[in-house]
């Protein structure tokens, strides 16, 4: 069985820091390319950013100021994000993607980020 979980929102203030952390089991953890999605209230869910093997790939809107990264050993997928703004206010999830596929169907609960200005 598939599972996601995120970790790390929080309330911040604007211009702070937070690292979340997404956790996969069921999987092997290795064989996907990763992402992070955020969905803001009356919004769409958006993609911020995504891991391959050999690329990585940010929404303009953080662009500078989130880093991606991910640890294979533990099944574990990071977004440091620095600099934020009350924009950045979202629930953010992880998900999974394997080669030559789309966005799986399998999110976790999500991880609330408020900032504050």
């Amino acid at each position: 069985q598939v599972q996601l979980v995120e970790s790390g929102g929080g309330l911040v203030q604007a211009g702070g820091s937070l690292r979340l952390s997404c956790a996969l089991s069921g999987r092997t953890f290795s064989n996907y390319a990763m992402g992070w999605f955020r969905q803001a209230p009356g919004k769409e869910r958006e993609l911020v950013a995504s891991i391959s093997w050999s690329s990585t790939y940010y929404a303009d809107s953080v662009k500078g100021r989130f880093t991606i990264s991910r640890d294979d050993a533990k099944n574990t997928m990071y977004l440091q994000m620095k600099s934020l703004k009350p924009t950045d206010t979202a629930v953010y999830y992880c998900n999974i993607k394997p080669p030559g596929s789309s966005w799986s169907g399998y999110w976790g609960q999500g991880t609330q980020v408020t900032v504050s200005s």
